[in-house]
């Protein structure tokens, strides 16, 4: 099966849809019982993506830290802010990158 480079792209971008949306879905219970979490710690954010990144991400205000008041050291970051964020910038290496190759 050949692809050229548009027909990749989009269809990756589809496929970053159908799984974003499925997961919004698991966090209202739409498609399961079992809720995931619409929040996941800085700490996770930093193992799924990497504590640079991450905070490069945070520092250019592309992801809101979400802390609740004073006496909790934990910061919350939004799953699907960072899930876009992640699959935008991927998309966007990908694609310069594959503009140096022409």
């Amino acid at each position: 099966m050949t692809y050229n480079l548009e027909e990749k792209h989009l269809k990756d971008l589809l496929a970053d849809a159908v799984e974003i949306g499925f997961k919004k879905g698991l966090m209202t219970g739409t498609f399961s019982e079992t809720k995931l979490k619409p929040y996941i710690s800085k700490k996770q954010a930093y193992k799924l993506y990497g504590r640079v990144i991450v905070d490069r991400w945070i520092k250019e205000g592309l992801v809101k830290e979400i802390k609740d008041g004073d006496n909790t050291s934990t910061i919350r970051i939004d799953r699907i802010q960072i899930e876009i964020i992640a699959k935008s910038s991927n998309r966007s290496s990908f694609l310069n990158t594959a503009e140096r190759r022409r």
